[in-house]
């Protein structure tokens, strides 16, 4: 009620209120969630990646359904099935004036993937690849067997300069080696209050249309809506589902939505025996960990009803998932269905275990990060209740909830044992999610880095390394699906629930693509 009031308010001073900016060159745009860097390798995470591309330039870019186009790259090709050639642009300048060259890409690339402090490594996308410079502008970059997804994986590391060496975190978000080839200069930002930018007028690719972008965090739904019908922002992301249906008919505002590759799932643990957030119905610690029960896990699936949560807690404006990536998507498993909402057949499954009275659970998650989190959160715990298994939900801002939620193998797993998170595919495909949320940890190979429930499967990785050493699109294509019903279907390594549908809202006479990666990028707004 409250939210539908904010927006009654708004609307009624909208009329006077919403109209072009004071200065045509500046968009202001109201973000639901900042940054936690401006280093470009510090954490493999949505609202870093979406940022980090106004600044630095890929070898490869991605368009807004993901299509590959030419970057720092202006061609690739496979030499054989062990070597890819890059041929890099010439005469670009990093924003301090100095120039691009091949050892730019050598020291992003092993920086990406040896971040001494990175919160989710991109060694996903660099580990197992070996780079030789050729001359300036010239790269071979080859792999121990047929890899077949290297423009893809390219596509997700950032270059930055080589004369920024030891230089992290802290030197980028002040500006001092902030220095990219992308079509923006980081200006200044102040964490929780503004990030300012403006144009890079060296850059190498199409000359952005605005002047300057100011990034407002507004971590509030309401206040960011009631931002944008106020003028104070051009444009918003993550507009509240509960509004959006009214939005549609309110003639100053143009609105975008499009299914993302985002899915929205449970991590269960998988590795520990005695977990601290797991208790017997009667509270007392475990001595055998239920989750690492397939019939616990399939239970907890058939007890999640995902079509009240896309109706009621996400307003329609959802899908029901049942494996990683929606329809339309390459390599997805014709054969996974979403899970019925079946809770006398979940209380038979715990029964089976040895569970007939259930256990106790706490389900962590965040309050910030993904649409209506901490409601998703609250209407799990409830049906998970009703089938004996007794949640307690416990949510936290993002920033608290990654770092005690941050998986660093079986040595030093993450600290929750059941948690709800997000993962959008940076690939467009299954194996971004198969290798980091369900492969076995392996540091030195890059699988594993958000495995937070450390799931493993030799059966499932023998069968991923297979569909990343094919090259042939049909057979690759067969094997994603076969590791994915192996590790979704068979083993309920993770439990899916929804997919993301996104919504952004600017004001009339700006238009946005939507993209299938979510990010909201403001050069990509259009007059």
């Amino acid at each position: 009620m409250k939210i539908r009031k904010s927006l009654a308010c708004a609307m009624a001073v909208a009329a006077i209120s919403l109209s072009p900016s004071v200065e045509a060159q500046t968009l202001k745009i109201g973000l639901g969630t900042e940054p936690t860097s401006i280093d470009p390798h510090f954490h493999n995470l949505g609202p870093n990646n979406q940022i980090a591309q106004h600044f630095f330039s890929r070898l490869i870019e991605q368009d807004h359904k993901q299509n590959l186009s030419p970057g720092l790259a202006t061609s690739w090709k496979a030499l054989d099935e062990l070597t890819w050639e890059f041929k890099l642009r010439k005469g670009v300048k990093f924003h301090d004036g100095s120039d691009f060259n091949a050892d730019d890409v050598v020291f992003s690339f092993h920086r990406g993937g040896n971040h001494p402090n990175a919160r989710s490594s991109f060694g996903l996308y660099t580990k197992g690849k070996k780079i030789k410079v050729v001359d300036d502008y010239t790269l071979h970059i080859s792999s121990e067997k047929p890899y077949p997804l290297m423009a893809v994986d390219v596509s997700n590391v950032h270059i930055v300069s080589s004369n920024e060496k030891d230089k992290w975190e802290g030197e980028y978000n002040n500006g001092n080696s902030a220095h990219g080839t992308g079509p923006y200069k980081l200006v200044k930002w102040v964490k929780g209050e503004v990030l300012e930018m403006e144009r890079y007028d060296g850059y190498h690719g199409n000359k952005p249309h605005w002047k300057k972008i100011i990034i407002k965090p507004i971590k509030s739904a309401p206040s960011r809506l009631a931002a944008l019908l106020a003028g104070d922002v051009d444009f918003i992301d993550q507009v509240p589902t509960v509004d959006i249906a009214r939005l549609k008919k309110e003639p100053k505002v143009q609105l975008s939505q499009g299914v993302s590759n985002r899915i929205i799932y449970l991590h269960l643990d998988q590795h520990r025996d005695n977990p601290q957030y797991v208790k017997t119905h009667d509270g007392k610690p475990v001595t055998k960990n239920p989750l690492k029960d397939v019939r616990v896990r399939r239970a907890i699936s058939k007890a999640i009803n995902r079509d009240a949560i896309v109706a009621r807690v996400m307003e329609g404006v959802a899908i029901p998932a049942g494996q990683l990536l929606p329809e339309g998507f390459f390599g997805r498993s014709s054969k996974l269905k979403v899970e019925k909402y079946d809770p006398k057949g979940a209380k038979k499954l715990l029964a089976d275990a040895g569970y007939p009275n259930g256990f106790q659970v706490t389900l962590h998650g965040p309050n910030n990060r993904y649409i209506n989190d901490a409601k998703i959160v609250e209407a799990i715990a409830q049906m998970l209740t009703r089938i004996g298994i007794k949640t307690t939900p416990d949510t936290m801002p993002k920033s608290v909830f990654f770092k005690r939620g941050k998986n660093r193998g079986p040595e030093k797993p993450a600290e929750f044992n059941f948690l709800l998170v997000g993962w959008g595919s940076g690939t467009g495909e299954p194996s971004s999610p198969l290798r980091s949320l369900l492969g076995t940890y392996n540091k030195p190979k890059g699988w594993g880095s958000s495995n937070r429930g450390l799931h493993s499967n030799p059966e499932m990785d023998k069968v991923l390394d297979e569909a990343l050493a094919t090259v042939d699109d049909t057979k690759r294509a067969a094997l994603l699906a076969k590791a994915t019903e192996i590790g979704v279907g068979e083993d309920v390594g993770i439990v899916p629930l929804h997919y993301q549908v996104n919504t952004w809202a600017a004001k009339k006479g700006l238009s946005y693509k939507a993209r299938t990666d979510e990010r909201t990028v403001g050069y990509d707004v259009a007059p």
